[in-house]
């Protein structure tokens, strides 16, 4: 619209922009009209409007010009000098050279290209080994060369080094030594990137709290490496598993108005902070103000309050009332000032939405989904899994087989309260019919006293639930559930969604949470309400749970907690 209402002359000063779109009209087949034109004169007022240049007169200037010459000559250099783009082929990588049945053994004799980082470096009297991983798999590829390969003075001038950086060409043999199967035998290498002595990870071995300090680099150690392909995995499984059952993935936002959880933890969003200045320079006494001293949200960018989501399920409601069955995975944010293993101030969450669903569907959706992804990480990242189970925790393979082949068992809140109840051990936290379960308890229930088996506990007191939960018959419980697996405790928490109009809004004003900010969530009870349920599954805690990682710092690339926000 601008350049249409531009003069001819800047319009001009663009010729080949203008001359490109000429030619491309010149060479758009004119169709007969299929009415003829409006005369000008025929619209009332007309002459009274003043003419305006337009962009037709521009095209019909540049056509008596003799500026499509230029053009003409332009398009064909740049012909000439362009080319195709290449062809992407997937990049041959360690894990498909070793990953067979027979290691590799049946590419001997090909040669072959790996491009990765160096483990380590072992040079003798007339051999180098170089170990070297490209990420693909915890295997390393042992790269053999001596002192007629290309690039072996680099070798010698130390240039490569653990850390660094290579591109390696040779033939692929049957190795001599026991710990691999094949090996390569080097003709040509190059160093991509070299190393600085100081590079922090070395052969020796190192804290995993010392990692979180390094948390760029810490992904090129067999730990970091294994847990992220591990993670890679399930998010594939999660995907794979909600498609196959014909739920429609939904992008709930980031920003939101309302607390889902009703906990009030969460991060505010607001631009009222000046940010013509350094953020830590910024001046108190500039967010603007109202007449009671109190900050005067009108004037932020949403108009309101604004916060980070703690949950994507109130949004996911709303298209399952429209779409039947969906589902949402997307990072979370919650302002608890926790320091344990078990908690981050941002996480990934998944969460299914089932319409036409009570909480038996939703528990059938949510042992269905747990094997579902368990037993893909077991076929499917298995030398992992033997690393996890050798050095992370003994016998994790034999828990993970137990989830996916044993049946789950369910019981009710008042039935787990009992159990405890006649435990003969002294818990930390008291039992009582009210309380909160916490992780002690969770974990005695599952690991103790059903020897391992999953438990889905359900029916749980409304007062220590969300307001959104479907209210029980007896007045005093809620259609929820917690799926409880061993070393973890809760792994899963859903429920029944409350669907009757006026049983949330007499929530929602039993926990004081205004009906103002949740209108649209009302609507959906008013406008073809369904019975519907859903759960959440913090994916952290998933990877904590298939690879048997003790802090769920580790569990995230790049942790978020109370005083750290690096990288």
């Amino acid at each position: 619209m601008a350049a249409a209402a531009a003069p001819a002359a800047s319009l001009r000063s663009k010729s080949c922009l203008t001359l490109r779109f000429l030619s491309i009209c010149s060479k758009i087949p004119t169709k007969p009209r299929a009415f003829p034109p409006v005369p000008r004169g025929h619209f009332p007022f007309s002459s009274a409007i003043p003419r305006r240049r337009c962009f037709s007169s521009v095209i019909a200037r540049a056509l008596h010009s003799g500026e499509t010459t230029k053009m003409e000559a332009l398009e064909k250099n740049g012909s000439e000098m362009a080319s195709k783009v290449g062809e992407f082929r997937k990049k041959l990588k360690i894990a498909d050279i070793k990953g067979g049945p027979d290691e590799g053994l049946n590419r001997v004799g090909q040669t072959l290209v790996v491009a990765g980082w160096v483990r380590t470096l072992r040079a003798q009297s007339s051999i180098t080994f170089i170990e070297v991983n490209d990420g693909s798999c915890l295997s390393n590829m042992q790269c053999v060369m001596d002192s007629d390969a290309e690039g072996y003075d680099q070798v010698e001038s130390g240039l490569i080094s653990t850390g660094a950086s290579i591109w390696v060409q040779g033939i692929l043999v049957a190795s001599q030594g026991s710990k691999q199967k094949v090996e390569l035998k080097v003709d040509k290498i190059v160093v991509v990137g070299k190393c600085d002595p100081s590079f922090p990870i070395q052969k020796k071995k190192v804290s995993r709290e010392f990692l979180r300090s390094k948390a760029h680099l810490r992904p090129r150690t067999n730990t970091f490496g294994a847990v992220a392909r591990v993670r890679n995995a399930l998010a594939y499984a999660t995907h794979k598993f909600f498609q196959e059952n014909g739920f429609v993935w939904i992008s709930s936002p980031i920003i939101t108005a309302s607390d889902c959880e009703g906990a009030g933890e969460q991060f505010c969003v607001t631009t009222l902070i000046p940010s013509s200045q350094e953020a830590d320079r910024s001046p108190v006494d500039a967010i603007p103000k109202t007449e009671d001293g109190l900050v005067d949200w009108s004037q932020d960018f949403f108009g309101k309050p604004a916060f980070l989501t703690v949950s994507g399920q109130l949004n996911g409601e709303t298209y399952a009332t429209a779409l039947s069955d969906v589902y949402t995975f997307g990072p979370t944010f919650r302002a608890e000032n926790s320091h344990t293993s078990r908690h981050l101030a941002e996480f990934w969450m998944i969460e299914p939405e089932l319409a036409f669903a009570d909480l038996n569907d939703d528990m059938a959706c949510a042992t269905a989904y747990l094997q579902y992804v368990v037993r893909h990480v077991l076929e499917n990242c298995k030398e992992d899994m033997d690393f996890f189970n050798n050095w992370i925790e003994k016998g994790i393979i034999d828990r993970l087989t137990d989830v996916v082949e044993k049946d789950f068992v369910q019981l009710t809140y008042t039935e787990a309260i009992e159990l405890l109840l006649r435990a003969k051990r002294k818990f930390e936290f008291p039992v009582k019919w009210g309380c909160d379960l916490q992780s002690e308890h969770e974990r005695y229930i599952t690991e103790q006293a059903f020897n391992g088996c999953p438990v889905i506990i359900r029916d749980y007191p409304k007062e220590i639930k969300a307001f959104y939960m479907r209210q029980n018959d007896d007045g005093n419980t809620v259609a929820a559930m917690d799926m409880l697996v061993p070393r973890v405790g809760e792994l899963i928490g859903g429920s029944q969604r409350e669907d009757r109009l006026d049983y949330l809004e007499n929530r929602l004003d039993e926990l004081k949470l205004n009906r103002d900010s949740y209108w649209w969530y009302l609507d959906l009870r008013r406008y073809g309400s369904v019975p519907h349920a859903g759960f959440g599954l913090g994916f952290e805690r998933l990877v904590q749970f298939a690879t048997g990682i003790d802090n769920i710092r580790d569990a995230i690339p790049f942790p978020r907690t109370p005083g750290s926000a690096e990288f």
